[in-house]
C-alpha cells in the first residue's frame, strides 16, 4: 500500500478527509487498517491576505512547502481537500515536489459517471466565481451552474463565518437547501459541495437534489490509489486539460 499526504487548508475538511479516507480501510481491510496517511498543515490564517488580495501565487508556495514537507515525512502522492486551494494549485510554476490527484477532476468524473449534465456549484465566492468546475466539468461536457449573486454571498458567508470554526446549524442548513432548490429551479441534475465543510451541513438527505461530496469522493479516490485500484496519478500542480 502507497503513503498518502494530505494537504491541509482548512481544518474541518482536512479532518473530514482524512477520518474517511481512514475508514475506506476500515471497510475494506478490516479493523484499524489503512494505508499509511500523513497530513500537514500550514494554518490557513497565513494565507488568508493573499486570498483577499488576490495574490494566489503567495499562496501557491505555502501549499508547496506543504507537499514538500509531505514528501520528508514518506508520502508518496498527496491529495489537497479544499476546493479554493486549487485555484492556487493550477497556477503554472515550479512542478510539486509529490504528484496529486485533482480533487475537481475526482468530482466531475463521478459526475459524468453518473450521467449528469447540469451541476450547480456550491463553494466559496472564490471557487463559484473561479475556473476550477466550470473547466473540470466542461472538459466532459458537462454545465457548472453556480448560484446568483446574493446566495453566493449567503453561502460564502456561512462558510467563512461558521463552518471553518466548526459551527453548524440548523438555520444555516435549511437556507443552503433554499439555494439547492433553486439551483435546482434552474434545471440542475446534481450539486457539487465544493467547499469540503459543506457535506459536513448538508448531507444527502437534507438537499433536494443529489450531492457530489467532494470531500468524500476525494478520501475514496486516494484509498483506491493507496491500495492500486486506481491510476498513479501524474499531477504535480499547474494547468489542468
Amino acid at each position: 500500500m502507497r503513503h498518502l499526504g494530505i494537504l491541509a487548508h482548512s481544518s474541518e475538511g482536512a479532518a473530514l478527509c482524512f477520518r474517511a479516507f481512514c475508514q475506506e480501510g476500515f471497510r475494506e481491510l478490516g479493523p484499524y487498517e489503512h494505508p499509511d496517511v500523513t497530513l500537514d498543515f500550514i494554518a490557513l490564517a497565513r494565507s488568508m491576505p493573499s486570498w483577499d488580495s488576490g495574490a494566489y501565487g503567495t499562496v501557491r508556495g505555502t501549499l508547496a512547502e506543504s507537499v514538500r514537507r509531505l514528501a520528508a515525512a514518506g508520502a508518496e502522492f498527496f491529495v489537497c481537500p479544499d476546493n479554493t486551494a486549487h485555484l492556487a494549485l493550477e497556477l503554472p510554476g515550479e512542478e510539486l515536489a509529490l504528484p496529486g490527484l485533482h480533487i475537481a477532476e475526482v468530482v466531475a468524473d463521478r459526475a459524468a459517471a453518473d450521467g449528469r449534465r447540469r451541476v450547480g456549484v456550491l463553494g466559496t465566492s472564490y471557487t463559484m466565481e473561479g475556473q476550477v468546475y466550470p473547466g473540470a466539468l466542461g472538459r466532459r461536457g458537462i454545465e457548472a451552474v453556480v448560484p446568483e449573486a446574493e446566495d453566493r454571498r449567503l453561502v460564502d458567508r456561512i462558510i467563512f463565518e461558521e463552518l471553518l470554526d466548526g459551527v453548524f446549524t440548523e438555520e444555516s442548513r435549511r437556507r443552503y437547501a433554499e439555494v439547492i432548490e433553486r439551483l435546482a429551479a434552474r434545471g440542475c441534475d446534481a450539486v457539487a459541495l465544493v467547499c469540503t465543510e459543506i457535506p459536513l451541513l448538508v448531507t444527502p438527505g437534507v438537499s433536494p437534489l443529489p450531492t457530489l461530496d467532494s470531500t468524500r469522493l476525494l478520501a475514496a479516490a486516494a484509498f483506491e490509489t493507496a491500495v492500486g485500484r486506481r491510476p498513479w496519478p501524474a499531477w504535480r500542480g499547474g494547468p489542468v486539460g
